[in-house]
């Protein structure tokens, strides 16, 4: 059950970075940014937001090992704290954020209780 949970998770965390990687205009406008008139903030999406998770599931998939599906949980558990602390210190706690939070949190405590 935990091997077809991981395997859920890395496509998910896959999926969700190539709509990051290929798609950075809408990831941006979904996230509720814009360019501030060079080309930067694409590349970032491109890189943070889409082709480090691409990379990060398919290499917790082609390892296959608890301690790769755990780094992946790591990368959220990241995310979700950079999110939160957005949240609060920003006065960003839009429906949006909490929801990000939220399955930021839920991938991060699934993949670090079931891999560590």
């Amino acid at each position: 059950m935990i091997d077809t949970l991981n395997i859920i998770a890395m496509v998910l965390t896959i999926a969700l970075g190539l709509v990051g990687f290929l798609a950075p205009g809408f990831t941006m406008k979904k996230l509720g940014l814009k360019p501030d008139g060079s080309n930067m903030g694409y590349t970032e999406i491109r890189a943070a937001n889409g082709a480090l998770f691409v990379g990060a599931g398919l290499g917790a998939l082609f390892l296959s090992l608890p301690a790769a599906f755990a780094m992946v949980g790591f990368l959220y558990a990241g995310a979700a704290a950079g999110r939160i602390t957005g949240i609060l210190f920003n006065n960003a706690g839009s429906e949006k954020s909490w929801g990000y939070f939220s399955a930021e949190a839920l991938l991060a405590i699934y993949l670090l209780i079931a891999n560590l």
